[in-house]
């Protein structure tokens, strides 16, 4: 089926239009357009000055310089889309630079310093090529008010006019620049907690199966060189049973106390994890086989005690356990062993601790 594409962002338009609803693309590009257009307007007071220019010259600069901004800003805080209306005044301003280096009769330093400018701001949105689009509408800004000039040329740049135009240079580049970095920042505080969300199960609490065989992959290293460590691999029982007769909700209330409880048992962050659906998995680092079971069981009478006192039914677990050992050859192994004692817990009645040979 045929998308309709979003002329304003070049997105699909469905996709598009919830992040608009929601830019701050206006409050940010604001200070920036005030900024930008008040410096350039101090350089072209010194050119028009210098040029001796009518009122009409003055008039249409200072407009530029100090009327649109804030005519900008008004017309995208009160539009039904801000972002998209942000866009088209984002497009008005390329329109104007090109205009205002008419205006200035290609006065060298600052026609190159407004067009250049423009471009960048454009460029700085992260709005995918704006400024390819923003181009004809510089042009046709410059030849609009090149036809009331009569594209008069007066290239020759005074020395008070380059000290003029030093402002616009140094603090319009030095702003895009603070900005960007806090751009940044933002971007890697959203990566750290996106890297945060990853790790950790929503639901649970508990580590997600990814980081947790991470965590476990370094305790089986360090078990098998240095000493023991135990692995209980934990299933509910009869799960999909309760989340039938009482529904999801009551399901996720099991899911998510057990993972408090494994959270609390667990020697230091990572060692708990979702495995998969409702069955999880905790190391026990530094641990005999008979502290290990010990833990287990009090583990499994944990969760009979929560949940017979929560508001959903009471549920219980069993656990298989297998303690690292010089013959496994990998995480994997470990895995399988305390697999093997899980199922022999299941079949042996649920609800009951069994551990791997030896």
């Amino acid at each position: 089926m045929d998308q309709h594409i979003d002329t304003a962002t070049g997105m699909p338009a469905a996709a598009a239009a919830a992040p608009r609803r929601m830019s701050r693309l206006p409050r940010r590009v604001y200070p920036f357009r005030v900024l930008g257009m008040g410096l350039a307007g101090v350089a072209a007071a010194v050119v028009l000055y210098e040029r001796q220019a009518g009122w009409p010259a003055w008039g249409w600069m200072l407009a530029i310089a100090l009327a649109w901004p804030q005519l900008a800003w008004l017309r995208s805080s009160r539009s039904r889309d801000p972002h998209r209306g942000e866009v088209g005044n984002l497009l008005i301003d390329s329109a104007l630079a090109g205009s205002l280096a008419a205006l200035l009769h290609f006065n060298l330093l600052p026609s190159v310093l407004v067009l250049t400018l423009a471009t960048v701001d454009k460029i700085s949105t992260g709005l995918p090529r704006l400024w390819l689009r923003s181009l004809p509408w510089m042009l046709g800004g410059l030849l609009a008010t090149g036809l009331v000039t009569g594209f008069a040329v007066a290239p020759d740049t005074s020395m008070a006019v380059i000290v003029a135009c030093l402002p616009m240079m140094i603090l319009h580049t030095i702003g895009v620049a603070l900005a960007s970095q806090d751009l940044v920042q933002q971007i890697r505080g959203k990566n750290r907690q996106l890297d945060q969300l990853s790790r950790i199960d929503g639901l649970t609490g508990v580590t997600s199966r990814r980081h947790w065989q991470q965590q476990a992959e370094a305790v089986f290293a360090g078990a098998r060189a240095d000493g023991g460590a135990a692995l209980l691999m934990i299933d509910i029982d009869r799960f999909k049973d309760i989340n039938d007769r009482v529904g999801h909700a009551a399901g996720d209330g099991i899911l998510r106390a057990l993972g408090e409880i494994l959270l609390q048992l667990q020697a230091r962050p990572g060692l708990a994890g979702r495995y998969g659906g409702d069955e999880f998995a905790l190391v026990v680092p530094a641990v005999d086989r008979a502290a290990a079971m010990a833990l287990a069981e009090r583990l499994r009478a944990t969760v009979v005690v929560r949940t017979a006192g929560g508001p959903g039914p009471e549920a219980t677990i069993s656990i298989g356990l297998a303690m690292a050992d010089p013959a496994q050859q990998s995480l994997r192994d470990w895995i399988e062993a305390a697999d093997a004692a899980l199922y022999r817990a299941k079949g042996s009645g649920r609800n009951r601790v069994e551990a791997s040979p030896g």
